[in-house]
């Protein structure tokens, strides 16, 4: 009766775990992405207004000057896009892992027949 691999089940379980971690950086970029689309837009609406600009601050909107909007916005895009590239990175990071670790564990598999 052969008994499992230990480094095999190992493996596994770092496996499972770099899947589980890719997934949610690239849950995180995606959310980042799409609040860069939102600022780009509200950029370009910036841009357009003749009247007023307001902006939201928690659940009020306070008057502000065209500047400080665009600055506050500018700001937060120049963040996320720190972010997202920081994430881009890591993304890159764990799917190298996960194609080592699949390398290693087909290798281990090779040598280990489960018992029926």
């Amino acid at each position: 009766m052969n008994q499992p691999n230990p480094e095999l089940e190992k493996d596994l379980v770092e496996y499972q775990n770099a899947e589980k971690q890719l997934q949610m950086v690239m849950l995180q970029k995606h959310q980042l992405q799409l609040q860069l689309n939102e600022i780009s837009l509200a950029l370009e609406e910036l841009a357009k207004a003749k009247s007023d600009i307001y902006k939201a601050t928690g659940s009020i909107m306070m008057k502000t000057t065209r500047e400080d909007a665009e600055k506050d916005l500018k700001d937060r895009k120049n963040l996320f896009e720190i972010r997202v590239k920081t994430l881009a990175q890591q993304e890159e990071k764990a799917k190298s892992q996960l194609l080592r670790l699949q390398k290693k564990i087909e290798d281990l598999s090779k040598g280990y027949t489960p018992s029926m």
